[in-house]
């Protein structure tokens, strides 16, 4: 009868740890990054009352005869199965798609987070709800060297951009090989306006303007005057001299000359040269479509407000005030070899212990990492269905083992009654 009672209180005990766990997911159903924890039960030392004997002869064996003690609590494990997903919209919001941790620094120490909402402070510091900065790369000129050890990330507020001077221009399109056959419709000008930049970064307007003959051949003038419909021929298509812009020596339709060289003279004591990338037009019979596909040079730029993006790799891009994007920092993240080895420290973090692993630190989307969703936090992974049949389950074995006291006591009671 002692043995029942003090099974009684075992059961009561393991129940009861139960349904403070299963408390504490239901609080935390809200909860950013939470990760459900279920208990796992298992018997204690069972008393032997009769040992196992071997057959003997013609006797049989016989099985060992035991008396169990109760119930204990093997271990509470963390369910790391991914949340929901609730999208926000706010750059600063990261979710984890896949394996991972965001990692955080409080004081000297590294923790682990599944917990993305984060913001920039007034110095311009990455940082958690809680202050804790967001560790990762700041990149140097755009330019992130990840293999270095992540560090806070700083957006560098103030810095600039410096001025680009145009160099290359590529042009994609058609330019019609249709030709009339009267002489007198002849030459006819398809120009192209390119937006350059100097030194400086001041933007000029430049035309190239190709010119095509009654034969169906063009010429190219660089820079173009629409007003006089005049200009200075550009004379190395291709490259060695020649004067035409040619097509179909190596493939139907596809220029012999992928590129060629133009010079600005608008300042001749600083005359600037431009490569155009003309791999792509091709001479097709239709309409003459071709038009600048890119162009390098810029103004120069400063980022003076807290405009940015997040790619899936963590990669955070500022935009500056001349409305170019630079990288400026990425995010690190962390893997275990075992997560249930990670030990809880509250605000939503975790810390490695010697059961964890270290943590395999790398860029997000890489090999066992997941992507970043920006604009998005990862929800409670809570099942409310099973939590509360959870309770349910709890509430009637605390009740069951409740009586298995209460019974004890009643056998207690009717032995000490035989003496009267």
């Amino acid at each position: 009868m002692l043995r029942s009672l003090y099974s009684g209180i075992s059961g009561l005990h393991a129940h009861q740890q139960m349904m403070d766990i299963t408390g504490n997911n239901i609080a935390n159903v809200n909860t950013v990054g939470f990760k459900a924890s279920s208990v796992q039960f298992q018997d204690t030392l069972s008393q032997m009352i009769g040992a196992a004997g071997a057959p003997q002869g013609t006797m049989g064996g016989t099985n060992p005869a035991q008396v169990g003690l109760g119930v204990r609590n093997a271990g509470i494990i963390s369910n790391w199965t991914q949340g929901s997903q609730e999208t926000t919209g706010r750059a600063g919001d990261m979710m984890i798609q896949g394996d991972g941790f965001f990692i955080t620094r409080n004081g000297n120490e590294n923790l682990y987070t599944r917990a993305g909402s984060f913001s920039f402070d007034g110095n311009g510091l990455l940082t958690t709800a809680t202050g804790e900065p967001v560790q990762g790369w700041t990149a140097t000129d755009g330019v992130v060297n990840s293999a270095s050890k992540p560090g806070d990330i700083t957006m560098p507020l103030g810095s600039t951009i410096p001025a680009k001077a145009t160099t290359a221009i590529t042009l994609k399109g058609n330019l019609t090989s249709d030709t009339t056959g009267v002489a007198t419709d002849y030459p006819k000008n398809y120009a192209i306006p390119v937006k350059v930049y100097d030194k400086l970064g001041t933007p000029s307007t430049q035309i190239v303007n190709f010119q095509q003959d009654a034969t169906g051949a063009y010429a190219v003038y660089y820079p173009w005057d629409t007003a006089t419909n005049s200009g200075t021929q550009v004379t190395d298509l291709p490259t060695g001299g020649g004067t035409q812009l040619t097509f179909g020596t190596t493939e139907p339709g596809k220029p012999d000359a992928t590129s060629f060289k133009i010079t600005n003279n608008s300042d001749p004591s600083n005359p600037y040269e431009y490569t155009v990338d003309i791999s792509d037009i091709t001479n097709f019979s239709g309409q003459s479509d071709a038009r600048v596909f890119d162009a390098d040079g810029q103004v120069a730029g400063a980022l003076t407000s807290l405009s940015y993006t997040v790619s899936d790799t963590g990669q955070i891009v500022g935009v500056y005030s001349n409305g170019l994007k630079q990288v400026l920092g990425q995010i690190a993240m962390a893997t275990f070899k075992n997560v249930n080895g990670l030990e809880k420290t509250g605000d939503s973090s975790y810390r490695s212990t010697v059961n964890s692993g270290y943590p395999q630190v790398g860029v997000p989307a890489s090999a066992g990492m997941g992507q970043v969703i920006s604009g998005a936090l990862e929800m409670s992974n809570v099942d409310l269905a099973q939590e509360f049949t959870n309770l349910v389950i709890a509430q009637r074995g605390f009740q069951a083992n409740s009586r298995v006291i209460t019974t004890s006591d009643e056998l207690l009671q009717e032995l000490v009654s035989m003496k009267r």
